[in-house]
């Protein structure tokens, strides 16, 4: 178990690079909703052959699918378009702002309390957004660059406070099947609504090698890793994962997709990664890293 961290680090931070190769093949629409109805069918699939019931807990189909909404579809496409209007390791840095952001909605909407570390943790999570930001703003690029990825964490953020407010019960893979399932609808009608046509651009042996990564490896397989993980360790384990997500995202970028961050970025990247540490681990908030990934596929 203890290689389990290490391998899911691996496979949601590579993943990054690998839909930003993905999405040079087919458009963004297109990607999300083929990628996320694969991971639905996959995790249903094994659900089945684990002799499961495949049907949802009664009173709980409203809330898997505002958890598919928030945590899946937003999240998904905003970290899809993010990625076609900024780079890789910064729209990775910029979605990871979520424990900042559900810290703030949990204050706001749970009452749950603002102490001395969570109050820190929003002001060096705005200061690392500042600092990402700043060449954007400066060189006039696309707002949308920022726009995006700050939506996913949004999206992420507050699908994590709302399944602290009404949590979903049943069958675990059960659940994250269906809201997968609700994301890969949603991402269908946005492609019906955008005129997108659904067509491979380029297919070879790079963009065979992403897809089959995303799909394969960092949904299906990684799923079956995070269940088995939360299932025999610790909250701060997880939470340590998860801090170790973005990391790998950005040097998988520069080694695989050509991204060379300057020393701003690297400032806000230190920043906003500064920022989860203080929400994330032993003394911050230990739910808030569980939840939205128990409900999300892939991480990007």
């Amino acid at each position: 178990m203890r290689i389990v961290p290490i391998v899911l680090a691996l496979l949601w931070g590579l993943n990054w690079p690998a839909v930003r190769i993905a999405l040079t093949a087919l458009p963004p629409w297109t990607l999300r909703g083929a990628g996320l109805a694969c991971g639905a069918l996959l995790l249903l699939a094994i659900a089945k052959a684990l002799g499961r019931s495949l049907a949802l807990a009664p009173g709980m189909a409203p809330r898997v699918a505002i958890a598919g909404v928030l945590n899946i579809a937003v999240f998904n496409v905003a970290t899809a378009f993010a990625q076609l209007n900024t780079s890789t390791s910064r729209a990775a840095v910029l979605t990871f702002t979520m424990p900042v952001w559900t810290a703030l909605f949990a204050w706001l909407l749970l009452g749950e309390r603002l102490d001395r570390r969570r109050a820190l943790a929003l002001a060096v999570g705005a200061l690392g957004i500042a600092l990402l930001a700043w060449p954007v703003l400066a060189d006039g690029g696309s707002k949308k660059g920022l726009v995006f990825p700050l939506l996913a964490a949004l999206g992420w953020a507050a699908g994590t406070v709302y399944l602290k407010w009404r949590p979903i019960a049943g069958d675990r893979i059960v659940a994250t099947g269906w809201q997968l399932a609700v994301g890969a609808a949603c991402a269908g009608l946005g492609l019906v609504a955008s005129g997108e046509t659904p067509r491979l651009a380029r297919f070879d042996a790079q963009v065979a090698g992403a897809l089959a990564f995303h799909v394969l490896l960092a949904t299906a397989l990684a799923y079956l890793l995070w269940f088995r993980m939360l299932e025999r360790t610790s909250a701060s384990t997880s939470a340590l994962t998860t801090l170790m997500i973005p990391v790998v995202g950005v040097l998988g970028a520069m080694m695989l997709v050509g991204d060379r961050p300057g020393a701003i970025d690297l400032a806000g990247f230190a920043a906003v990664l500064g920022a989860a540490a203080l929400i994330l681990l032993p003394g911050g908030s230990a739910t808030a890293p569980a939840s939205p990934a128990r409900a999300q596929g892939g991480r990007t």
